[in-house]
């Protein structure tokens, strides 16, 4: 008789995650990542190409096996004999795997022109990993079959495993890489980016462009329909980025390699039907003091101030916006309100008809940062008229004189441990109240604690500040709490605990004095 398993079975992202975590000790956690996600890059492309080389031998055309076009035709990437798996794997307990490794990724690189760019250079010789700690980890990859079930995208699930959990393990003030997955799914949902252009210009690990992908899938579009641009200023996460799109055959423009996307715009004259973004919080001297004045991303703006480029962001997007663009991004809390040249370009952009949603998320979202941050959605069209998202036929009313207010703080669960994410659930709940205040004929109401819909007149009255909390009325959970007389109690209680404290450091100096010490506190 059988025995009866008493654990659970792992995963496959759990048995890569135990596999990855015996590298510690070798090269640092941060490090890692690209180690462990390279090689599932290059099992996944090893298994389609053998599926291809199979399809061409019971085609009859044996003499083609080793041409390019045949493999490229069918958008898989073609790979020379010394970059395939099972090469490697046979060569897994030798001395230079290392090295093997490294020719393989730069061979596929140079026989698919797609990829320039994409993987690791020299990067497995360069660490100096232990062989047998590579090998094991080779081992645990080669038992994956990427094509086993093409309907659940085993290689995309580590991927976003993987991305999420070195966030994790790289702590504060690093993986600023990896937007949470739930967030990213509820801006895709809110802004429906179905057909057209869609544009990143910060876009990390390309989070935002898989989801993209994912929305139109689901609503049965066709990801031919898109075209993906993006820009990525740290050369590890482009290569990230440029694997991570690859494995899922979605071809992008990320530019020729990385590059800060304030003074070297790799997409001048774009304008993009969507623009979804991740930008860092708060960048400190993102440019110099004279630099970037005259650029025409702030033309009809003033300058945004070098000393927070928030609004630097904010006005990069609005300059890339098509005529019926609409963009959903998310920034710090602080760029909500403040003077100066903030509340200047805030100003114009409420006054341009171009803040559509206000959206405060909960804390303890993101992994870097237990922040509250905030979703806008700009939106070059808030007129009236009419837009097809699959067979669904939508009639959008006039709202340049609205904007819709939204507080999720009390919406949201646990996972992790410590962190906050949205269920599908609410992720449906959500975008339905913002596409029912879009829509005409819709049963929105404005909803205590939750949501409010602020016209331009009574965000004046608030001078232009776009903190959710000056138009979204709050109530009184317990109705039998009277929160004026509790704020006097409370008062009185530490006035009189202040007093308790100067009495008791008298009577201490006295005691002190008896003793015959002189002491001043």
């Amino acid at each position: 008789m059988a025995k009866k398993k008493t654990t659970k079975e792992k995963s496959i992202e759990e048995s890569l995650w135990d596999a990855a975590n015996k590298l510690r000790g070798s090269i640092e956690p941060s490090e890692y990542k690209h180690v462990v996600l390279g090689l599932i890059f290059l099992k996944f492309a090893s298994d389609k190409f053998e599926v291809r080389r199979e399809e061409l031998v019971a085609e009859g055309k044996e003499k083609y096996l080793e041409m390019k076009d045949f493999y490229n035709m069918k958008n898989v990437f073609f790979l020379a004999e010394t970059s395939r798996w099972n090469y490697l794997i046979k060569n897994a307990k030798q001395d230079d795997i290392a090295l093997k490794i490294d020719t393989a990724l730069n061979q596929i690189e140079k026989n698919n022109p797609s990829l320039k760019g994409a993987l690791p250079d020299n990067y497995f010789s360069r660490l100096g990993l232990d062989q047998s700690k590579l090998s094991s980890l080779l081992d645990t990859i080669n038992k994956i079959d990427t094509q086993k079930d093409k309907s659940q995208d085993i290689v995309g699930r580590v991927y976003e495993y993987f991305l999420s959990k070195f966030a994790l393990a790289e702590g504060k003030g690093k993986g600023e890489f990896y937007t949470p997955k739930s967030i990213v799914n509820l801006i895709a949902e809110m802004i429906e980016p179905y057909k057209g252009i869609i544009y990143d210009p910060a876009c990390g690990s390309g989070g935002m462009f898989v989801q993209s992908i994912k929305f139109i899938e689901s609503h049965h579009g066709s990801k031919r329909e898109i075209s993906i641009y993006g820009q990525e200023y740290t050369n590890t996460t482009y290569k990230l980025a440029k694997m991570n799109l690859a494995i899922r055959g979605i071809s992008a423009n990320l530019g020729e390699k990385a590059a800060d996307t304030f003074s070297n715009d790799q997409h001048k004259d774009l304008k993009a039907d969507y623009i979804m973004a991740n930008p860092p919080f708060n960048q400190k001297d993102w440019r110099g003091p004279q630099e970037l004045i005259d650029d025409p991303r702030w033309q009809g703006y003033e300058v945004p101030p070098k000393s927070n480029a928030n609004y630097g962001w904010i006005l990069n997007m609005v300059s890339k916006l098509s005529d019926d663009g609409v963009a959903g991004f998310i920034l710090a809390n602080g760029a909500l309100s403040g003077g100066g040249e903030e509340y200047k370009i805030r100003k114009k952009l409420v006054e341009n008809n171009l803040v559509e949603a206000i959206i405060i998320l909960p804390q303890n979202m993101f992994y870097t940062t237990n922040i509250s941050v905030t979703v806008w959605i700009l939106n070059k069209n808030k007129t009236a008229h009419t837009r097809s998202i699959g067979d669904e036929e939508r009639h959008y009313r006039d709202r340049q004189e609205e904007v819709l207010f939204m507080d999720l703080r009390q919406i949201g669960e646990p996972f992790e441990k410590k962190f906050i994410q949205f269920s599908p659930k609410h992720i449906q709940d959500i975008a339905k109240t913002y596409h029912d205040w879009q829509q005409e004929n819709t049963d929105y109401k404005d909803i205590p604690e939750y949501c409010y819909s602020a016209t331009k007149a009574d965000i004046k009255k608030k001078d232009f500040s776009l903190v959710p909390s000056k138009y979204i009325e709050f109530v009184n959970r317990d109705e039998n709490i009277d929160f004026d007389s509790k704020m006097a109690g409370l008062r009185s209680e530490l006035t009189d605990l202040l007093k308790e404290e100067e009495q008791s450091k008298k009577e201490l100096l006295d005691v002190f004095k008896e003793l015959g010490y002189a002491i001043k506190l």
